[in-house]
């Protein structure tokens, strides 16, 4: 920071990002979707037993094979009959996972899916600062790994049943997706970094997300006052001010997250609902919106009725 004349507090200044998470050292990704899963399986109350399928949605992986929701499957101690798949799609993975298992849940295949994800950034961080250390880097190249440095660590589960099984409980209603596929090279991420042309993803990535409000305002009867909450992938808080500003929503209905942890990658948005939840801010009877932009681009926007 001193060789390329970058002040101090440039993280926080840019990005309202005053804090983020690391997992402890030597935790995997699989680690903090397993500490997730035990609490929503707890809370639950349910017999893991009578879950179908366990779905990994996280961009990190303990491995390349065998598959994160295997280990997941095998540390919860799930029956052989669940079944167990990763499912990757940047930062939309964990709202297409509910698509899944909502869709199973549906036809009849399951009662009872669980959705899981674990984050860690410790890994590309340290990389790119060790990276960032080499004196031929220049600033042109600091830019181009900024984005490495807003990443956060954790994890996040959710469990999913047929609503007769538990009529008072939450209501995932479903949702609505739109892909850009056409900007898929403007934030392409590494083990180790991740590049990304943050004025083009972010011009670009609003646009789709207003196509895609559009979209759920005709198939979910959404509007700018209709929803009590919305929880969001949040990124930093250029990106979610500027998303507030264009859809109309009203700040006081988004708890930003983003001051203390970061962008956590698909485990965002549920880490969102988890803190609006603990917070008070959602009661029975309430509807969510979760929003949410992954890397390629694509755009899903889905709710829950409390």
């Amino acid at each position: 920071m001193e060789r390329l004349a970058v002040q101090p507090g440039l993280l926080e200044s840019l990005t309202g990002i005053a804090s983020r998470g690391w997992l402890n050292e030597g935790q995997m990704p699989s680690d903090a979707a397993t500490a997730a899963a035990e609490i929503a399986l707890e809370r639950a109350g349910i017999d893991r037993a009578r879950v179908g399928i366990l779905i990994n949605t996280s961009v990190c992986r303990d491995y390349l094979e065998p598959s994160t929701a295997c280990i997941v499957h095998g540390n919860l101690g799930m029956p052989s009959t669940c079944m167990n798949i990763d499912v990757g799609n940047a930062c939309l993975g964990f709202l297409n996972g509910m698509d899944l298992v909502a869709s199973m849940i549906e036809n009849g295949s399951i009662d009872y899916g669980l959705i899981v994800d674990g984050e860690d950034s410790r890994p590309p961080i340290s990389a790119t600062i060790g990276r960032l250390l080499d004196p031929n880097i220049d600033q042109k190249e600091f830019r181009a790994n900024f984005a490495t440095l807003t990443l956060g660590s954790g994890g996040a589960a959710m469990l999913l049943c047929r609503s007769e099984l538990h009529p008072d409980a939450a209501r995932f209603v479903g949702g609505v997706t739109l892909a850009a596929t056409e900007h898929n090279r403007l934030c392409i991420g590494y083990p180790d970094r991740m590049f990304t042309d943050t004025k083009k993803l972010l011009f670009a990535g609003l646009e789709l997300a207003q196509q895609t409000f559009e979209l759920a305002k005709r198939e979910l009867g959404w509007g700018e006052t209709e929803l009590d909450e919305y929880c969001l992938h949040q990124v930093s808080k250029v990106h979610t001010d500027s998303l507030c500003s264009l859809l109309g929503l009203p700040v006081e209905k988004v708890l930003a997250i983003f001051p203390e942890y970061g962008n956590v990658g698909p485990a965002s948005i549920i880490i969102a609902l988890s803190k609006s939840i603990e917070a008070g801010r959602i009661k029975k009877g309430d509807r969510v919106g979760l929003l949410g932009i992954g890397s390629g681009l694509n755009c899903s926007m889905a709710e829950l009725v409390w």
